[in-house]
């Protein structure tokens, strides 16, 4: 039985990982509220209830925590592997109208706008998206589409990444440019269009 006298040892990992959790739910509120430009280091430990130091011992840039909080809410979100209902189109289309959906919804569309600006003009930063978030999700699309393949409804010498740059390519590029609007039956429409390219 402990003495009176002696105090549980505090656990710093948990006290580390609350912090950390606070940061990057902090970094993701003020990039919606203030915006990009006006986000700060400073902002965010303010919001956070942290020392600028502790921010400053895991992320090198406001960037990186904004990269650390988006694939954290993301994890958080996703299932793995898409769904593979033995009908192609229906679950792509099923993917794609989701994307479609938290594209649209403030709490992705800022802080993912604000990543994708950041990743122009950071080099370090573009290689840390791509090697953690960008190619994980591609492999998970690509394995989709090997199973189309072994089904006999994608061509055998189709090339996936190129089938992925088709299939899911044009989302983004209307997202990024606001070339019109992002809807369910756009969607259908690319995937309809792709698919009939893609086939034996």
């Amino acid at each position: 039985m402990r003495s009176v006298s002696q105090k549980a040892t505090p656990d710093a990992s948990r006290r580390s990982e609350t912090a950390r959790r606070a940061i990057l739910t902090a970094a993701l509120d003020l990039v919606g509220r203030v915006g990009y430009a006006k986000l700060t280091i400073e902002g965010i430990a303010t919001a956070a209830g942290v020392g600028k130091q502790t921010i400053y011992r895991w992320w090198p840039s406001k960037g990186s925590i904004l990269f650390d909080a988006f694939l954290s809410l993301t994890t958080d979100q996703q299932d793995g592997a898409l769904p593979d209902t033995g009908d192609l189109a229906a679950d792509l289309k099923l993917v794609l109208r989701a994307t479609v959906d938290e594209l649209q919804d403030p709490g992705f569309d800022l802080p993912m706008r604000a990543l994708h600006t950041e990743i122009v003009h950071d080099p370090v930063l573009a290689a840390d998206y791509a090697t953690r978030l960008d190619e994980p999700m591609r492999e998970l699309k690509r394995d989709r589409l090997r199973a189309a393949q072994r089904a006999g409804q994608m061509s055998e010498d189709v090339d996936l990444d190129v089938a992925v740059d088709l299939l899911f390519g044009p989302i983004l590029n209307r997202w990024v440019q606001r070339t019109g609007p992002l809807t369910h039956e756009y969607v259908d429409l690319v995937v309809d269009t792709a698919l009939r390219g893609l086939k034996p």
